[in-house]
C-alpha cells in the first residue's frame, strides 16, 4: 500500500525547529512536497540560510517520513529560498533591502565592540547569510581596517543614485573611513552626525552584488545589517533608536566593574527605546598565553555573565584575550576567517547561532500576532504592526500540501 500525501504531511508535522519549538509544517518550512508510488520528495525552506542546524532539521524530517509504512524512498533538499520572518519593530519603518538590523553597542570605549561586530558579521556570512556592516562610529571608524578595506573608495552609484558599499569576507561595509583620509579628523556637531548615519542606512545599495567582473547587479535582501555603534549613549545612539528598525541590541563589555557600570547604562538606553536586548558579550574574559596556554583573568572573573543574570538578559559568551585576535584584525582579517578552528572563533560562531535563533523567534512572534489580529473585526493597538504577510499553507491544498501535476 502506497503512503498517502496526508500521512506524509502528518509525519512532517511532528518535526519541530529546534530553536523555534514549532512544527516545520506550521512554520511553512515544507515546500514542493511530492508523493508518488511510495517515493517522497520535498524541499526545506529555512528561516535563514545561516541556520546552524539545517542538516539536523533535514535529517529529522527525512527520518520522520521514512518511518511510515509504504515509503520506498525519501529525498529532501535545502531550498535556496527562505521564509521571510522579519522581526517587527514598533513605530519604525523597515528599510527596503534589509530584513533585520542588529546594533552592537558598549557603554565604554576600548572593550572590543568593533571586534565583536566584524566577527559576528563574518560568522553569519560564512553560514550563508547576506550580511552588511554599518560603521556608525563616525568620529573613530575602525571597521574598514578590520575588514581589510582601509583605503577603499566608494564605488559609482546605481541607477537609483545609491552608494555601492565595498565588500570583503562576504560582508558589505559602509564607513566614514571611505570618505576621509586616514589621519583626517571628523569634527561635526550632532545634526551632521544624524544626517550621515541616516544616509548610510537608506542611501547604500545593500542589495547590489559584484558579479566578479567589476559590474554591480541587483542581488537579494540583506538578512542582517550589523550596526557598529560608537561607545556611550550620545547622538549616534539616539539616531539609531529613533529612526532605525533595530530588532535587537548586543551589549559588549569586559569583566571589570568600570566597564560593567557603563554597559548597564547602554543597556538601559536601548530598553528605554523598546529595543530588545539580544544579550551581553564578555570580551577579554581571560588572557591565554600563546606559549603555554595558561589562562589568567586579568580583568576579573565572570563580570559579564553575572551582569546578564542580574539584568535577566541572555549571556552570549566569553571571548578570550589572544594576540591573534588583535593581529588578524590589524591585518584586515577577522579571526573567524583567519583562524576558524580557534577557541575565539568558536565563541563568535556560537554567538552568531544564538543571534540567529533569537531574531527568528522574534519574527515568528510577530507573525503570530499579525495572524491573530487578522481574525478579528477590529485590530487592537498592540505596538506590533501586522505588516508581515504569512500563511501556513504556502499554496498548499486543504491538507496543507502543494498540488503537483502528474503526482499520484
Amino acid at each position: 500500500m502506497s503512503v498517502s500525501r496526508d500521512s506524509v504531511w502528518q509525519a512532517l508535522s511532528t518535526v519541530e525547529d529546534p530553536d523555534l519549538k514549532k512544527p516545520l509544517t506550521d512554520l511553512g518550512m515544507i515546500d514542493n512536497l511530492v508523493v508518488c508510488d511510495g517515493h517522497v520528495s520535498f524541499a526545506l525552506k529555512l528561516t535563514t540560510t545561516a541556520c546552524p542546524l539545517k542538516d539536523f532539521i533535514k535529517d529529522s524530517a527525512i527520518n520522520a517520513v521514512k518511518a511510515l509504512d509504504g515509503v520506498v524512498s525519501v529525498s529532501a533538499e535545502i531550498s535556496k529560498d527562505t521564509i521571510t520572518l522579519q522581526a517587527k519593530t514598533p513605530d519604525r519603518a523597515s528599510v527596503p533591502g534589509i530584513r533585520n538590523v542588529i546594533a552592537v553597542s558598549s557603554g565604554k570605549g576600548g572593550v572590543g565592540k568593533s571586534t565583536v561586530s566584524v566577527n559576528l558579521a563574518c560568522s553569519l556570512a560564512k553560514q550563508g547569510a547576506r550580511v552588511g556592516i554599518l560603521d556608525a562610529d563616525i568620529y573613530g571608524p575602525n571597521v574598514a581596517l578590520m575588514m581589510g578595506l582601509q583605503g577603499q573608495k566608494l564605488k559609482s552609484a546605481t541607477e537609483q543614485n545609491k552608494i555601492i558599499p565595498p565588500q570583503n569576507h562576504g560582508v558589505k561595509v559602509i564607513s566614514m573611513a571611505f570618505l576621509v583620509k586616514d589621519n583626517q579628523p571628523v569634527v561635526w556637531r550632532g545634526p551632521m552626525l544624524d544626517k550621515v548615519i541616516r544616509q548610510f542606512l537608506v542611501d547604500t545599495a545593500w542589495t547590489y552584488d559584484d558579479d566578479g567582473a567589476g559590474n554591480f547587479v541587483p542581488g537579494g535582501d540583506l538578512d542582517y545589517l550589523i550596526i557598529d555603534l560608537p561607545p556611550g549613549t550620545g547622538d549616534a545612539q539616539l539616531t539609531i533608536i529613533q529612526a532605525t528598525p533595530v530588532v535587537g541590541a548586543i551589549i559588549v563589555t569586559t569583566p571589570q566593574d568600570v566597564a560593567l557600570l557603563d554597559s548597564r547604562k547602554g543597556l538601559a538606553m536601548f530598553q528605554s527605546g523598546n529595543i530588545p536586548i539580544l544579550g551581553i558579550v564578555e570580551n577579554m574574559s581571560l588572557y591565554v598565553c600563546p606559549s603555554c596556554g595558561h589562562e589568567d583573568a586579568i580583568f576579573g572573573v565572570d563580570g559579564g555573565r553575572n551582569a546578564a543574570a542580574e539584568l535577566n538578559v541572555p549571556f552570549l559568551g566569553q571571548v578570550p584575550i589572544t594576540p591573534s585576535i588583535r593581529l588578524n584584525a590589524d591585518a584586515g582579517t577577522p579571526i573567524v576567517m583567519a583562524e576558524p578552528d580557534s577557541k575565539a572563533a568558536a565563541v563568535f560562531k556560537e554567538l552568531s547561532h544564538q543571534v540567529v535563533a533569537q531574531v527568528c523567534a522574534m519574527g515568528i512572534e510577530g507573525v503570530a500576532v499579525a495572524e491573530e489580529l487578522s481574525t478579528g473585526d477590529e485590530a487592537p493597538t498592540c505596538g506590533i504592526p501586522a505588516a508581515a504577510p504569512h500563511t501556513h499553507d504556502h499554496g498548499h491544498d486543504h491538507a496543507g500540501h502543494k498540488e503537483h501535476a502528474g503526482c499520484c
